[in-house]
């Protein structure tokens, strides 16, 4: 295979898409090569650069390029470019692919899954730290693959990656991949559970011979499409039971939930081929902070637990979270996601009341009518209010009560993403005086 100067060196690349990506893509890119940058929203393009390198729509259609590095949040059947992009589909690739070329030598464990990729990628980082590795954590968990330089060839790189840089990639292989779970998510982009398990598993299918690919034994879309698929790595098959026999040297409380116990599985099983010591992972465990809004514990005391999982997107990432704990206030609500459904054993259903808000709430309301005692509100500072009020007048509960802001849908209806969103709960739970309120007599 030719190596990254041979492969990319004075090409002409036109780059679309100048967010985080496009950004770093250009600054990788302009030195060797002839770049012409295009977006949608042109003003978002710095001046000096947008002077020198920004090419109008309609010349883009009379230009020639070699390849086309698209920013994964552009969906090539829903931009301006469309027909120029479908007309050129064998040219396009992603930060991914200019991220292989350059660290072709370098160890690669890229990690996906609908749920726990970059909790589960903050993880596996730490603990290759600990082992006294030089190891980088890049990708979709905030820093894009190219603003990370290698040390030397013995650097590792732990990389999350969606399914939108997984599909458009070209090059791209891993010498190890992890896909924790699949559930319905994105199919606004992707259409069909069938189109987004394929961008999924395309990370698997392009593993050279000596490959890793880790996946869960027991999820029906993985199984079936490793089953009917011819691949060169080595399958193996992640059975959520192997952690049981050290589950009592867990004593993080971050790792008591369901879905953070199913994602250990990947760890410990990973361990093996990196010889990772089991006493540095439980060590690394304890002492584990989880990322910011997701299943975050924002308060805890014996008659108290409120979680900040503003992180949650679908039905499916909360549901573990439901099952878990019990004596719940649930506050849910936002952008649905086209075919999401909420599916939990009936047996949970005692220890939850639901609190729906926001403009989507008559789509909760059908997914939960006749299941969940639910009530309905204008936004999430009303839910809180409505459950102050709930808490106090059922002092004779003496079980510990658990709030759980875990919304199972998208935050574009009211917030810029999910950070702002979990930052706005938390300062309600400050400015409502929550914890005290719910004490007072």
């Amino acid at each position: 295979m030719l190596n990254f100067k041979d492969k990319l060196k004075s090409k002409k690349i036109l780059i679309y898409g100048f967010g985080k990506t496009g950004k770093s893509c250009f600054n990788f890119l302009k030195k060797n090569n002839q770049i012409k940058i295009y977006d949608d929203n042109h003003k978002i393009i710095p001046k000096n650069i947008k002077n020198n390198y920004f090419i109008k729509i309609n010349n883009i259609k009379k230009d020639f390029y070699e390849y086309i590095v698209i920013s994964p949040g552009i969906d090539i059947n829903k931009c301006k470019l469309k027909f120029f992009l479908l007309k050129n589909k064998n040219k396009i690739i992603t930060d991914l692919d200019l991220f292989y070329f350059q660290n072709i030598n370098n160890t690669k464990i890229t990690i996906t899954g609908t749920n726990g990729k970059s909790t589960t990628s903050k993880l596996l980082y730490t603990i290759i730290k600990k082992h006294k590795k030089n190891v980088k954590l890049i990708g979709n968990i905030g820093k894009p693959v190219l603003d990370q330089n290698a040390k030397n060839s013995k650097t590792i790189f732990v990389i999350e990656a969606s399914s939108y840089q997984i599909e458009y990639s070209k090059y791209y292989k891993t010498d190890y991949s992890m896909i924790l779970n699949i559930s319905p998510d994105h199919l606004e982009r992707h259409q069909t559970m069938k189109n987004y398990v394929n961008a999924k598993f395309k990370l698997v299918k392009n593993q050279k011979d000596n490959g890793y690919a880790y996946i869960a034994k027991n999820n029906i879309y993985l199984k079936r499409i490793s089953k009917n698929t011819k691949l060169k790595s080595k399958i193996i098959l992640v059975d959520f039971r192997n952690i049981e026999n050290i589950k009592s040297n867990i004593l993080n409380p971050y790792f008591k939930n369901i879905n953070n116990l199913q994602n250990l599985s990947f760890i410990f099983e990973i361990s093996k081929k990196l010889g990772l010591k089991k006493k540095k992972i439980i060590e690394s465990l304890n002492s584990f902070h989880g990322l910011k809004f997701r299943q975050q514990i924002i308060y805890k005391n014996k008659n108290l637990l409120i979680i900040n999982d503003s992180k949650s997107t679908s039905f499916s990432s909360s549901v573990n979270l439901l099952k878990s704990n019990n004596n719940i206030y649930w506050i849910v609500g936002g952008l649905y996601k086209k075919g999401d459904n909420f599916n939990l054993n009936k047996k949970y259903f005692k220890f939850l009341k639901v609190y729906i808000y926001g403009k989507n709430k008559n789509y909760f309301v059908r997914q939960l009518n006749n299941k969940l005692k639910y009530k309905v509100f204008a936004n999430i500072k009303e839910s809180l209010k409505e459950i102050i009020k709930d808490i106090r007048s059922d002092k004779h509960n003496e079980k510990k009560r658990e709030v759980l802001f875990s919304p199972s849908a998208a935050s574009f209806d009211s917030f810029k993403n999910f950070e702002e969103r979990g930052m706005y709960f938390n300062y309600l739970i400050k400015k409502l005086k929550f914890i005290k309120s719910i004490n007072a007599k």
